[in-house]
């Protein structure tokens, strides 16, 4: 295969990957384009020793390094909705080496050997790594959440899953409507929302009104990732792919309060 055909496969995960840390569309697609330059300048920046999908992932944490911290914190904030002093102040609290490996494994399905491949640290270290940063992302404060999804079944694997993480259910919304006026009414401090509803109306059409009144972070839960992971137009900063796990979920809403 092709090494542009190899690599155009992994784009759309690394730019899912690149939003949630970095907390905005704008900064992690910046950092996505930044490896396809370095790429296109020289080949050899890919680790010929690993897979394109871990080679990409690689090259994506040696330019994460060499970018100040507080940097990617300001950045974030702008599209998190909150004041760069707070991100900056929460994000001061974790480890980012923790927060990267347990984003690499939870929403990337990354094994440990290339988990600590990517990172760059030894293999024994990245289970301690995990552990560590899910122990201090449960520190969060709790909030209210708006599950927009039309099947029963997934809506109360998200009630189940927001209850254990501490939050509380606003309101469940099946339809785009439904959810403009649960949104009004309640005030969440997140959204989950599924891209294609009830009706036939779509998650993001309610998502866009919400915004327009509410300052709120979203995640989006859709069976097809792919197609709002283009870099081409304005597209979601957090996004769980379906089917899902549980951890897949709760790292993802973790990582959405983080920004707020």
């Amino acid at each position: 295969m092709a090494l542009s055909h190899a690599i155009a496969e992994h784009l759309p995960y690394l730019r899912r990957y690149a939003r949630a840390l970095c907390g905005s569309q704008e900064s992690g697609d910046a950092y996505v384009r930044a490896c396809l330059e370095a790429i296109i300048a020289d080949t050899s920046v890919l680790d010929p020793t690993a897979s394109p999908r871990v080679g990409l992932y690689r090259l994506f944490h040696k330019l994460w390094a060499t970018t100040d911290m507080a940097t990617r914190g300001v950045a974030g904030s702008t599209a998190g909705g909150g004041s760069s002093a707070s991100v900056e102040r929460r994000l001061g609290q974790l480890t980012p080496a923790h927060r990267q490996a347990l984003l690499l494994t939870a929403m990337e399905g990354f094994n440990v050997n290339d988990t600590a491949r990517i990172l760059g640290v030894p293999e024994d270290q990245v289970a301690g790594m995990v552990t560590q940063a899910v122990r201090e992302i449960s520190k969060q404060p709790s909030t209210k959440v708006l599950i927009i999804e039309d099947e029963p079944i997934i809506s109360l694997d998200l009630q189940s899953i927001v209850k254990e993480m501490g939050h509380t259910v606003a309101a469940i919304a099946t339809t785009r409507d439904e959810a403009v006026r649960a949104a009004r009414r309640t005030e969440p401090g997140l959204v989950l929302a599924d891209i294609k509803l009830a009706d036939g109306s779509s998650g993001i059409d309610a998502v866009r009104q919400i915004l327009s009144e509410l300052q709120v972070p979203i995640v989006f839960i859709t069976a097809y990732p792919e197609r709002l992971l283009t870099g081409e137009r304005p597209e979601p900063t957090f996004l769980v792919t379906k089917p899902f796990v549980p951890e897949t979920v709760r790292v993802a809403v973790s990582q959405a309060l983080l920004f707020t």
